[in-house]
């Protein structure tokens, strides 16, 4: 018997001739607080991004590629990283082949330990989508996987988000509930509310130090 199968016996066993407490959960105590119209989500989440640093843009669904290749151009940045499995990776590889843009996309499609150097060194922008958005908190959650690991938004300096304005809920349990989480927990959930800041040193606060120092929000209305 293995170190961990004694442990989760002893554990099973402590439970012998208990009787389990009722679920005492109020759901209304995590959401009556954190409801809003479902027209006022998007703005209040805009609202509160920006106050903390945060660019927002809203385009529709079928112009977001041309916005992103503006912000790229408008920064002067020379490369931006996206996943090539994704569909918003394919959007995007589409659309700069066809248009011939300056900048050069990058392809997430090995494993970090071939090019991390490069990925840490000389990536400049990143893109990725999201599962949703959270109106209560201004926060924007992402589900890291095999084709958008965390690196991808943790590690350039600039890091543009794809959020889909039907996704944006009213609170945390909101979003959670509707994704049927509990049928499936994500391994790496991030919520993200604003580009990375500390105020750490000398009370001054300081943007980028433990991850990008832009973060961008291209929020997208469906037709």
């Amino acid at each position: 018997m293995t170190a961990r199968s004694n442990i989760l016996g002893k554990l099973r066993n402590s439970l012998a001739g208990t009787t389990p407490r009722p679920d005492e959960f109020d759901e209304q105590l995590v959401t009556r607080p954190w409801q809003y119209p479902p027209a006022a989500r998007v703005e209040r989440l805009r609202s509160l991004m920006e106050a903390v640093h945060t660019e927002v843009h809203q385009v529709s669904a079928t112009d977001w590629p041309a916005l992103v290749a503006d912000l790229l151009n408008r920064r002067n940045l020379s490369n931006l990283l996206c996943a090539p499995a994704t569909d918003h990776g394919k959007a995007l590889q589409h659309y700069w082949q066809t248009t011939g843009q300056r900048s050069q996309l990058l392809a997430y499609d090995r494993p970090i330990e071939q090019w991390k150097t490069a990925l840490f060194e000389n990536v400049e922008a990143s893109i990725t989508g999201t599962i949703g958005g959270i109106a209560a908190t201004g926060s924007l959650v992402l589900w890291p996987d095999r084709h958008e690991p965390r690196l991808m938004s943790l590690v350039p300096p600039v890091h543009i988000a794809l959020l889909k304005a039907s996704e944006i809920h009213d609170n945390l349990y909101d979003l959670m509930t509707a994704q049927r989480w509990a049928a499936g927990l994500p391994t790496n959930a991030l919520l993200v509310s604003g580009p990375s800041k500390t105020a750490d040193i000398e009370q001054v606060l300081a943007y980028g130090a433990h991850g990008p120092k832009e973060l961008i929000v291209v929020i997208l209305d469906q037709a």
